[in-house]
């Protein structure tokens, strides 16, 4: 098969997306599959490159609004290049549209996997004034809205999400994406090695959080909770692996840190390599997903690979996702995530048998309830 994906962000990008569709891509194309990513151009990344059997083309954009620049600048080579595929595959939110409407004017089917939908909540979440939150959620409603042949749920509560939006049972598929458990392994992760470089003495109680600072992720709930946190773990850190995108999100927790006079409690790190990334969960006491919404949650589902106890908000996609060792708590609450990391350190904690979420089987199950599907 020949398959164009339309994807505003792509690997070298930092974030569950991007993890998601390297894996997804990189598997089809192991598979014997031609497959071809349209896509960004990043600061030190080319314009077409083949990277593990995928080839990459990127199209150059403004720097400022980037992202939805991406919805408009990419229809000219996503009509082209669909002319040469079998299907088109994207996502939401920005590369929605251009890859519908070169699959329209191609005559190709289209493919969208859904990561998450955020609904009312746009009005609620933290840095987003009531225009900006009603544009978001019109965006969202008008990319659901149109008519893909097949959408795609990372989750059942993102499946439930789409049924509520009207998408035909008969359109959605349920996909969980995959962890790659030879990388997310607790028997080779070097925590101590990492604890070491970080000067994170033994008896110190460290809690982490690792990501994006997006608007839905609740970190300023997490930087809230560090106070109350201390007063109940003296000798406790917050490791914060926190990308530098988005900008405003960024800016808005380190003044949040600033603002609190809270450095010394908090050690921040830009995001590492994801191959040593294993390291510096395994050097953590537990992991906070502290999430106001998620469509399946990469941050949950690695860290109970690793074995390190999860506090995460009970919420969407996280208790369906969250296995092992974890404790589910209120979201939007900073009191409710100290009381969470507090049930750690007692391990006061829920255990169950560790949910796997396998790439081979997610690949599978593109091919046969996606791909196959529409040939039939």
């Amino acid at each position: 098969m020949k398959i164009l994906f339309v994807l505003e962000n792509y690997y070298p990008f930092i974030g569950g997306a991007e993890v998601l569709f390297k894996n997804l891509c990189e598997g089809l194309a192991g598979r014997g599959h031609n497959v071809t990513v349209l896509t960004s151009l990043l600061p030190g990344t080319l314009p077409a490159e083949n990277i593990n059997g995928v080839a990459v083309r990127r199209i150059r954009l403004p720097s400022r609004g980037r992202r939805y620049w991406f919805s408009f600048a990419a229809i000219p080579q996503a009509v082209k290049l669909a002319g040469q595929a079998d299907f088109v595959h994207t996502t939401t939110y920005n590369g929605a549209f251009p890859a519908w409407l070169a699959a329209r004017l191609r005559k190709k089917p289209v493919i969208i996997t859904v990561l998450e939908i955020i609904g009312p909540l746009w009005s609620k979440l933290e840095g987003m004034n009531k225009l900006s939150s009603f544009l978001h959620r019109l965006l969202e409603r008008m990319i659901i809205g149109l008519p893909f042949d097949r959408d795609i749920a990372i989750s059942r509560y993102t499946a439930g999400c789409l049924q509520l939006y009207g998408v035909k049972d008969d359109r959605i598929s349920t996909i969980y994406p995959g962890i790659n458990y030879s990388l997310f392994n607790p028997v080779t992760a070097r925590g101590k090695l990492v604890r070491k470089q970080l000067d994170i003495a033994d008896d110190q109680f460290v809690y982490m959080y690792f990501g994006r600072p997006g608007i839905s992720k609740g970190i300023d709930y997490l930087i809230k909770a560090v106070p109350l946190i201390a007063t109940v773990i003296a000798n406790s850190r917050l490791l914060l692996i926190l990308s530098r995108e988005p900008a405003d999100g960024f800016q808005r927790v380190i003044s949040l840190i600033k603002d609190m006079d809270i450095g010394d409690r908090v050690i921040l790190i830009d995001p590492v390599p994801r191959d040593v990334l294993p390291d510096y969960i395994a050097a953590s006491d537990c992991v906070v997903v502290p999430s106001l919404s998620e469509g399946f949650g990469f941050t949950a589902a690695e860290a109970c690979a690793m074995g390190v106890p999860v506090v995460a908000s009970n919420i969407a996609s996280l208790p369906e996702v969250v296995s092992g060792k974890y404790v589910l708590i209120r979201p939007g609450d900073h009191v409710a995530i100290g009381d969470g990391v507090s049930a750690v350190y007692n391990k006061r904690y829920i255990t169950s048998d560790t949910i796997m979420f396998l790439w081979e089987r997610s690949i599978t199950d593109y091919i046969t309830l996606c791909y196959g599907d529409l040939i039939q």
